[in-house]
């Protein structure tokens, strides 16, 4: 019988596929399960002043990330502690950002809540 590294016997134990960390080396995934909010205040869309980004915060710590006309251009989870809001694109990018007075900083951006557009969006 093949003999485990260390590395992958650890991660195993800890239910991490090795797949999973060569493709995301020396990142870290956010924690799962009851320690993810499940029905955060600030869930629900978001968007720049000119419509072009536009982030879906779902509740149970998915999110879906629209650019222009392409709807579903990021999929991927996020966590919220405090006001400061952690990213994990399903490809393997992490980004973050913070809530302040009201909108979210992101990237260099600033999306605003919009409600309203919620139920015209698209679902990826």
């Amino acid at each position: 019988m093949p003999r485990l590294s260390t590395m992958a016997a650890s991660m195993l134990a800890l239910g991490t596929s090795l797949a999973e960390a060569q493709t995301n080396p020396g990142r870290e995934t956010p924690p799962t399960g009851a320690a993810t909010e499940q029905h955060h205040p600030y869930a629900g869309m978001w968007v720049t002043a000119d419509g072009r980004v536009r982030h879906r915060l779902l509740p149970g710590g998915r999110y879906e990330e629209a650019r222009g006309q392409r709807e579903c251009a990021y999929l991927g989870r996020y966590e919220i502690t405090g006001d400061h809001i952690e990213y994990w694109d399903d490809t393997g990018f992490t980004a973050d950002g913070d809530f302040i007075g009201g909108v979210l900083h992101h990237g260099g951006m600033i999306l605003y809540r919009r409600p309203e557009m919620e139920a015209a969006a698209q679902r990826c």
